[in-house]
This record gives C-alpha cells, structure tokens and sequence, in this order.
C-alpha cells in the first residue's frame, strides 16, 4: 500500500475544521460551504518556493473561482506570522490558515515525517528549521494537496502528490472541477 493510499479521494466526506488565519481569526470549513463550493490547498510552508509558485497562480485563478461562486482556503503547518508572510509576498487575496500539528492534514491523509537527513540538511544548509516554523517539532508536513468540497461536504475533486515539485494540481483543473459541481452535464 502506497503512502497516499490513505488520503482522502473524491467521494468522500471533508472533515470539517476551524483553524486560526494568518491574522489570528477562526475561519471554519462550515461557513463558505454555507455559501458555495470550497477550495482547500495544503501547502509545505511559506519557506517552500514551488508552494509558492502554487499559491500564486490560485491567486490568479481566483477570479474564475469565484465566478463559481467558490472560496478557496489554502493551509500549511506553519505559525500565523509565517501566513502573514505568504499572504503578502505573494499578493493572495484569500485566507492562509495555520494547521499546528497538521491535525487537519492528518483528518485527510497527507501528512509525511522528514527523515533525520532531510531533516538535517534543511536545518543546515538551507537554513530552515521546519520545528521553529511550524511551533512544534515533529518535523511533519503536509504532501501537497487540493481538493474541491460541494456545498454538502462532499470531496469532488482531489489531488495529492508526493513530488512537491511538479505534482500539484493546476489551477485550470481545479476551476474545470468547480464548474462540474455548478454545471453539471445532463445525462
């Protein structure tokens, strides 16, 4: 059995979650899922420069996003100050919220522990200590992920890879998912 064999698929109910956003206020699953389609994007942290390539052009498929009167909510591990940094170097106009312990990547399956080299290696070469970042020190992330959640809390859509690198869903799928949910094709 593969590693993500046990992240959460298409299908599925989205657990639902209240977590802190980058300037400290509760945001909940429960509340844009009153309102329409939801978007969730686990990311690595702010640290992670092919999050942030991700996190950038969801900002600019936000438009047609909410043109399916979708929201989008992207999550990572890391402290709030550390969304406030993501938040504003990459212009995002949607909320960036905490995950502290990834208890909320964990209810969907996608979270990973660094090996002691990895470990390592980020502390020391490049600098970036993953236990400081993120409040705690389990050194575990969250694969990349997203996922679409209707209105009912269902999974409609969802992508998880293990290459951090080019494996992360592209925006146009995700806004082809959204419009299958607001318009669906009679059978």
């Amino acid at each position: 059995m593969g590693f993500l064999d046990r992240s959460l698929k298409a299908g599925q109910a989205a657990p639902g979650f209240t977590l802190p956003d980058a300037y400290d206020r509760e945001v909940s699953l429960k509340t844009p899922l009153a309102k329409g389609p939801v978007v969730v994007s686990f990311y690595r942290g702010e640290w992670c420069p092919y999050c942030n390539i991700e996190l950038h052009g969801l900002q600019e498929a936000l438009p047609k996003i909410r043109e399916f009167g979708a929201t989008l909510i992207a999550i990572a591990p890391e402290k709030p100050d550390h969304g406030i940094v993501a938040t504003e170097k990459n212009k995002l106009s949607f909320p960036v919220l905490s995950d502290f312990g990834n208890k909320v990547a964990r209810q969907f399956g996608i979270v990973f522990q660094l090996g002691a080299r990895l470990k390592e290696f980020s502390k020391n070469v490049f600098k970036n200590d993953v236990a400081l970042r993120n409040g705690e020190d389990s050194y575990e992330l969250p694969v990349p992920a997203t996922y679409v959640v209707d209105t009912k809390g269902i999974i409609r859509f969802a992508h998880a890879d293990v290459d951090y690198m080019t494996g992360r869903a592209e925006p146009e799928a995700v806004v082809a998912a959204l419009e299958a949910i607001v318009r669906p094709v009679a059978q």
